[in-house]
């Protein structure tokens, strides 16, 4: 998973932050080597990419110490800041979440990227793998925040205006008023702490701005956030799909469903606009002079549209950080899913929003199965 691509989201964790005494700490990084389509290959060339942007950190490996090994030696830096734990077994991209939690947990390289989170021995994991087994190996291992029955991926999200965050982006499948609710209040909280807002706006995605459209359990919510009037978020009502990239409001709401075919939809449609410039570029020999007096134009606009460069969702709602990359990025996106982990570390996202979700009244309640991949 990815989310679309735009320079400012990259440049927004890529920027010196300073967050008190914390920012003389090393950042620690659990990684899964082993995770995605590409195995340790694209995870160790992309934590070397990471480590040069952001030397003071530290990068845990677990995978298959035979093949992680000989690739971490050829980069020296990132062999003096890195360490390497063997894992007997690896999650497949096709194992279901209960088959990968029966047979992986403990031993993969999945299951101890996550346990060096909840052992404190690393302050976030991040994982190219298997989406629905990275969310059921997080959820057992960390278990979730005092009140969250579902956790969410949070992804941040360009805009004609700045950044959003858009959640769910493909934790579980469907979702009942109250746990769209309860997203609203987790998002508008991620939002004070990333965006510095007092009272983050917040939209319901729906299929239109009528309070008479859309399903039953979006209305729900919807009149929920109004009669609640939470007030650390401004809830403005429901906003439609073109809503998101024009920025009209900080945080989006919606199911895992509905949102990661809105993220993927965005993401093919960044690749699909590139194509077509690269080929009206290449069409005549006038065309190519015009690109050639214009080409510092259409390198930033090439850079805007990279899904690479804002590679990475969070998980939230759990009692620690987990960072999904896309299963099939290269190490340029997966470097900048390293640069997600570090930036959300730093800015101390986990214990701020425990404090801000943990005023909030939200009743756990059983889960619906399934996860977007």
């Amino acid at each position: 998973m990815s989310v679309p691509a735009s320079l400012p989201v990259a440049v927004s964790w890529t920027r010196s932050r300073t967050v008190g005494h914390f920012m003389s700490q090393r950042v620690r990084i659990a990684l899964d080597a082993m995770g995605g389509d590409h195995g340790p290959d694209v995870v160790v060339a992309g934590a070397e990419l990471a480590l040069a942007r952001h030397p003071e950190m530290e990068l845990l490996f677990f995978g298959n110490a035979a093949m992680v090994t000989p690739l971490v030696a050829r980069y020296p830096a990132l062999k003096s800041a890195s360490r390497i734990t063997h894992a007997e077994f690896a999650v497949r991209m096709d194992d279901k979440p209960s088959q990968a939690l029966r047979y992986g947990r403990r031993k993969s390289s999945m299951w101890l990227a996550i346990e060096a989170v909840r052992k404190r021995e690393a302050d976030i994991a991040v994982s190219a793998g298997n989406t629905g087994a990275l969310m059921a190996m997080s959820k057992f291992a960390l278990k979730t925040l005092p009140g969250i029955d579902r956790p969410a991926i949070a992804a941040l999200w360009p805009t004609l205006r700045g950044e959003s965050i858009v959640l769910d982006v493909g934790a579980s499948i469907g979702a009942d008023s109250e746990h769209l609710a309860d997203l609203a209040i987790m998002g508008a909280a991620m939002a004070r702490i990333l965006f510095g807002l007092e009272r983050p706006s917040v939209g319901l995605l729906n299929i239109g701005v009528e309070e008479a459209k859309g399903l039953e359990q979006v209305r729900e919510a919807g009149r929920l956030l109004r009669e609640r009037q939470p007030p650390d978020l401004d809830y403005l009502g429901f906003v439609e799909g073109d809503d998101i990239g024009k920025g009209k409001v900080d945080v989006v709401v919606t199911e895992g469903f509905a949102g990661n075919i809105a993220l993927k939809t965005a993401e093919g449609t960044a690749r699909q606009i590139g194509e077509y410039i690269r080929g009206a570029m290449n069409r005549s020999f006038l065309s190519r002079i015009g690109y050639f007096f214009a080409r510092s134009a259409f390198q930033e606009l090439r850079t805007r549209m990279d899904p690479r460069r804002v590679n990475g969702g969070v998980f939230l709602g759990l009692n620690g950080l987990v960072i999904k990359s896309h299963g099939g990025t290269d190490a340029e996106g997966f470097a900048a899913a390293i640069a997600l982990g570090h930036g959300v570390v730093r800015d101390q996202l986990l214990a701020k929003i425990t404090a801000a979700v943990g005023g909030a009244t939200m009743e756990p309640r059983q889960a619906v199965a399934g996860a977007a991949s």
